[in-house]
């Protein structure tokens, strides 16, 4: 309750202080000179503006040559959002819920709500596919320029003040470290920038006890564009209310209860309106290949992360990005000085910054910002959080008209951090150059804090807004410099040249569905399936089904990233089994020019009378027989014939390394020698083995390692007409090597096996969308296997009876037949679909029905003691 000794014009100045509804001495058409969309549009055409300044400095496409394709942008959103583009065309045989293309048939509503959701990113349809690289780009850039305008809007319902003042502080909040550095190649990632603000506001209306449904559809907008960023947002919105309630002066706690019961509310509700979009993730990620095991041991120091306040560098290990430019800091720095704020309020806002700050460096929390699962890759995705909540806090201190000496006192708080940080590995010469254009922000800041006139006023903002502009530009620039200069950022070809013609032969080829063309082994990007076309074995992702993965593996496919990356087949036998009629192989004489090669497939769908169990552990070579229903292999013993000699390890041979021995003077490695038939094609198969394998034909290169790198089955050469096969391993220091390491796969017998798969293949058979259709032969009895990985989902019929789950043989799809069937029909449901839409369903009768009582009883006022909604001058200025 409040307190009863305090008289009714202390209550209202208190309020008036520790919440945004201060008092001005002006009218609010001279307080907000920008009206209500001037100052957003500000802060989004000056945030936009100054970033793509940067990059035309940097020479980075779209307006120079250097391609911003480095990492995931090109590996994963490039050739998603041109899967995309096919998918709004209609120029793809899968649809939202399955994509043929990728890792020879995979679901896809996951990927689509995970990476492609951001409402920005569907301004791909209007752009040539050939250009896919500028529609992604522009997600980046639009969703920059809302955030800084949603940013603007927020920092307006905190306290009302100048527009043009909350819009520059806002472009340090749309290019913070965490855009430049993490979010900027991540295009739903930066879905978050806009999330941020857009639950702040939700949270704002709670505070004030209006907009219940309106903020529920904010809250929905904010999950919907991107969840895993949304949650992060919508956790520091809440510490951020939080801190609003408790640092209230006159507000009941009755009041402060039913404020944080109405965020609950709205939160809870506006989630679950985009549940599909939780159910399907989450099932689609329970399925998936685990990641690499992430480790959290190197903890920055405490000087490393206070030199990350400082704009302009860009260090190689992982730290929580979090500058927001020299303004913001200045400011940031100042406001524990700044007296006209109440001690309470800035207590609670500088706690709240370094709460959040050390919960970023510590695992227990990091754990609770990334949804309780320690990212594959840098742990500090969430920091651009802490960037909002750092802008905000300079906002109080300006909206506070700060002293000269309150500003001095900021300043030198901000040249000892510099002082102490010198030494840091993200404190340059550019991190010194923007501090210095500090002193100019100062002497703007102080000439507003003491300006008696209009005029001088507008100057001393005209000043500030071209430092803030020309100083966040330096910024962007200097950081993608600095990242330039990595090795490791080195960009994928994308939609350049070599892509598009390797695009353009697969479209000839084209048999879909009677065969695959399938574009690898060569990577244009990870995802070459979804970049160029065809249907192939590739595909990188979070949500790569384990049963895709060990399926491909076992079968002969290699594997990156302990699985979330899988590769297609490279030997004969794997492709015929997955039906590819063609692929893409590179022209030697050529450089980046590839060619399609022919292959004979076997169907995509065969008949099988039974289907043999495996008996007891099997070779690569064993599996594939036994899923291709033939004996094409010879599996000879090998025997180490010279160089350094291997022992017995776990069922094969552990190599000691090539290096120079009294065995082995030039390290050249072990060689094994092993007898086969003469004209056969010697296969090699050593998933995990690191380094060069010669053989017949030439050599080949391995790159494997344990669980992460598989290696797969690769052709070594025609085995010569006296039948020995003399294999050479260099492995980059010790190496396990299967003791059965080599077949050799007999042309003819092969022919053989898949002409007769090809005799037992369907009438008439088509695959589109999410389902398979196919007419059998007379007769056909015993169970169709499916060139397509099982994978949950999937449920099938027989002459129109009932829908049921098939089977798995070798980790194909297989649907029993029973006596007999003419028709086949599968169709693919993505699990947790239903449940999602039943809980959507009911989250929207329940907004429904608010409204709807809303509209009947019309508003409600406001008792005594409860914060009402900022009056018509203050709308003027959020």
């Amino acid at each position: 309750m409040a307190p009863t000794s305090a008289t009714p014009q202390e209550a209202v100045r208190s309020l008036e202080v520790a919440l945004p509804l201060c008092r001005s001495e002006r009218p609010a058409a001279v307080r907000c000179p920008l009206g209500r969309p001037a100052a957003p549009c500000l802060a989004a055409a000056l945030s936009m503006a100054a970033y793509c300044l940067a990059l035309a400095l940097y020479g980075s496409y779209p307006f120079g040559p250097r391609s911003r394709a480095v990492n995931d942008l090109g590996n994963q959103f490039v050739p998603l959002h041109a899967r995309l583009w096919d998918l709004m065309h209609g120029t793809t045989s899968g649809d939202l819920f399955f994509n043929w293309s990728s890792g020879y048939g995979v679901p896809f509503l996951a990927d689509f709500f995970a990476y492609l959701m951001n409402p920005f990113s569907w301004l791909v349809g209007l752009f040539p596919r050939a250009l896919a690289d500028l529609p992604v780009f522009l997600v980046t850039l639009f969703s920059i320029g809302l955030g800084s305008a949603l940013m603007t809007v927020l920092l307006g319902r905190l306290r009302p003040g100048s527009g043009a003042l909350r819009a520059l502080l806002s472009v340090g909040y749309g290019l913070c470290a965490w855009v430049l550095n993490d979010g900027g190649a991540d295009p739903m990632w930066m879905w978050g920038l806009v999330a941020l603000p857009l639950t702040g506001i939700a949270a704002d209306w709670c505070l004030h006890r209006t907009r219940w449904v309106a903020g529920t559809l904010l809250v929905a907008l904010a999950w919907a564009g991107n969840f895993y960023t949304a949650a992060m947002a919508t956790l520091a919105m809440a510490l951020v209310l939080v801190v609003r309630l408790l640092t209230a002066a006159g507000m009941p706690w009755r009041d402060r209860l039913r404020a944080l019961a109405r965020a609950a509310s709205m939160a809870l509700t506006g989630i679950l309106l985009t549940a599909p979009v939780l159910t399907v993730t989450l099932a689609a990620s329970r399925a998936a290949q685990p990641a690499p095991d992430p480790s959290y041991d190197e903890q920055p120091s405490l000087l490393y992360q206070l030199a990350q306040l400082l704009p302009g560098g860009h260090g190689e290990m992982p730290v929580p990005n979090i500058s927001i430019g020299v303004p913001g800091l200045l400011l940031v720095a100042a406001f524990p000085f700044v007296r006209a704020v109440p001690l309470r309020v800035r207590l609670g806002w500088y706690a709240l910054a370094a709460g959040v700050a050390t919960s970023f460096v510590r695992e227990p929390t990091i754990l609770l910002w990334h949804g309780f699962a320690l990212p594959n890759g840098s742990p500090y995705r969430a920091a651009f959080v802490l960037s909002g909540i750092l802008v905000m806090i300079s906002w109080l201190a300006l909206a506070h008209r700060p002293r000269p000496r309150e500003l001095a006192a900021g300043a030198a708080l901000v040249a000892l951090l510099a002082g102490l940080c010198r030494d840091q590995g993200t404190v340059g010469d550019d991190a010194w150059v923007l501090v210095a254009v500090g002193a100019l922000t100062l002497l703007g800041l102080a000439a507003l804090g003491t300006s008696r006139t209009a005029r001088t006023r507008a100057a001393a903002t005209a000043a500030l807004t071209g430092t803030v502009l020309l100083g966040s530009a330096y910024t962007a620039w200097s950081v993608t410099t600095a990242r330039g200069r990595i090795d490791w950022f080195q960009p994928k070809i994308t939609m350049a040249g070599p892509a598009l013609a390797a695009r353009h032969g697969l479209t000839a080829r084209a048999d879909w569905p009677r065969s695959r063309t399938d574009p690898g082994p060569h990577e244009f990007a990870d995802n070459d399936p979804l970049l160029i076309g065809g249907e192939g074995g590739a595909y990188y992702s979070s949500f790569v089904p384990a049963a895709t993965a060990r399926t491909l593996r076992g079968l002969g496919a290699g594997w990156y990233m302990k699985g979330r990356h899988t590769l297609s087949f490279e030997d004969p036998v794997g492709r015929a089994l997955m039906g590819v009629g063609s692929y893409l192989a590179a022209v030697p004489e050529r450089r980046a020019l590839f060619v399609p090669h022919p292959a004979r497939p076997a169907p995509l769908l065969t008949v099988r009378s039974s289907l043999p169990r495996p008996a007891g552990e099997e070779s690569v070579f064993a599996r594939q027989e036994r899923v291709l229903g033939a004996a094409v292999y010879e599996v000879p013993p090998l025997r180490p014939t010279g160089g350094p000699a291997p022992r017995p390890d776990r069922g094969g041979w552990l190599l000691p390394g090539a290096r120079p021995s009294a065995a082995d003077p030039d390290g050249a490695g072990t060689t094994f020698t092993a007898r086969c038939t003469p004209g056969s094609t010697a296969v090699w198969s050593a998933p995990w083995f690191s380094g060069e394998v010669s053989g017949p034909g030439g050599s080949t290169t391995g790159a494997g390692r344990r669980d992460v790198t598989a290696n797969p089955l690769q052709p070594l050469g025609r085995v010569p007409a006296d039948g020995t096969v003399s294999v050479r391993l260099r492995g980059r220091g010790p190496q396990h090597v299967p003791r059965r390491a080599v077949g050799c796969l007999s042309g003819r017998k092969l022919s053989a096996a898949v002409s007769a798969l090809r005799a037992r293949g369907p009438v008439a058979l088509a695959a589109d969308g999410h389902r398979l259709t196919a007419r059998l032969r007379p007769g056909s009895r015993g169970s169709a296997v499916l060139a397509l990985p099982a994978v949950p989902g999937w449920g099938c019929s027989a002459d129109g009876g009932p829908l049921h789950a098939p089977d798995s043989f070798g980790g194909l799809l297989a649907v029993p037949l029973g006596a007999g069937a003419g028709r086949l029909s599968c169709s693919y449901l993505p699990p947790g679909l239903h449940t999602g839409l039943a809980a959507s369903a009911a989250a929207a009768l329940a907004v429904a029905v608010v409204a709807a009582g809303g509209a009947v009883h019309g508003r409600r006022r406001f008792p005594p003691g409860v914060l009402p909604p900022p009056d018509p001058g203050e709308k003027a200025c959020s």
